[in-house]
């Protein structure tokens, strides 16, 4: 059964309005959704993104004239709500348990199954595809940047030299080539965790959809509206942080004298500190431990375009 992280939190994070409308743009399979229209009323609405079939599969269960389901990418917002303002959104941001947990997709190694980890299968290229033609310096920079792997040159080496001999297909196999080129092992974790997440991150563009979907976010999101949105890794969070920081505190003139009256006011403010999941639900959802909830809401202040994100972690000082 798949236990949606920090409900309970993102649902008071969002301060749902029973008439408002809402989006969740990472449906998964629902879990957040389903607390959302809990909370409106019969005038309310909820919209509903996710590029993964199996997550539309999920969404047609919902039989609730106050709910719509596209499947898009979440960076796709702007196009999908046109000109509409919305009164928050939230965004569970990575790979859901069932796609780990299905050995078909690919994202893991704990169960041997083909290389593909994509969140749309039926679009883009395939990990095995991806590790078969890339040249070994772009992979040594992908399991390095987006991994933080310190073995990434050795790992890449690995798998430049073993797909020679054979293609690398299998999730079993990709992690007995990376087991066998790292030297030293973190205690508790098995020395592929962090490649399989630095090839996942690149082949699904992860951290360019969360670059590109947090401005869109923000423009579409009317007046006191709120977006909340949850992160698992360091990566990630850095990006949203990043953002709603500089949202929060827009870059002052230079040199310019201004009365306070001109000075530019900020597009967001930040709500509270980053939230965390409780002992509680780490212990029933182990996967919890690492999310990170961070919430902000929309001012009245114009939006401003150009704030600086972070658009591909690699490339970070």
């Amino acid at each position: 059964m798949h236990l949606p992280v920090l409900v309970q939190e993102a649902i008071q994070a969002l301060a749902i309005r029973a008439d408002g409308t809402y989006v969740d743009g990472t449906f998964g399979r629902g879990g957040h959704s389903r607390a959302i229209l809990e909370r409106l009323g019969p005038n309310g609405r909820l919209i509903a993104l996710d590029r993964d079939p199996q997550a539309e599969e999920a969404a047609s269960g919902i039989s609730d004239p106050r709910f719509s389901f596209v499947r898009a990418r979440f960076s796709d917002l702007s196009g999908i709500l046109k000109e509409k303002k919305v009164e928050g959104l939230l965004f569970d941001l990575g790979v859901s348990s069932p796609q780990l947990d299905e050995a078909a997709r690919g994202f893991s190694f704990r169960l041997d199954g083909p290389l593909d980890m994509r969140m749309d299968p039926t679009s883009g290229v395939s990990a095995a595809q991806w590790l078969a033609h890339a040249e070994e310096k772009e992979i040594t920079e992908v399991i390095r940047g987006y991994g933080e792997e310190r073995s990434a040159k050795q790992i890449a080496a690995a798998i430049v030299a073993s797909r020679v001999r054979e293609p690398i297909v299998g999730t079993r196999q990709l992690a007995g080539i990376v087991g066998q080129a790292v030297r030293t092992r973190e205690p508790g974790q098995d020395p592929a965790t962090r490649t399989f997440q630095a090839v996942r991150i690149h082949v699904n563009r992860e951290l360019e959809e969360v670059s590109l979907m947090l401005p869109q976010a923000l423009e579409r999101l009317a007046a006191a509206g709120r977006l909340a949105i949850i992160a698992f890794h360091s990566l990630e969070d850095r990006i949203v942080k990043r953002f709603l920081q500089q949202a929060a505190r827009p870059e002052m003139p230079r040199r310019l004298p201004l009365r306070a009256s001109e000075m530019p006011q900020p597009s967001l403010k930040i709500i509270g500190r980053a939230v965390k999941a409780s002992s509680e639900e780490t212990r029933i959802n182990p996967r919890a431990r690492s999310a990170i909830l961070r919430v902000a809401e929309r001012t009245a202040a114009p939006y401003i375009p150009n704030i600086r994100i972070e658009p591909d972690a690699r490339w970070r000082n």
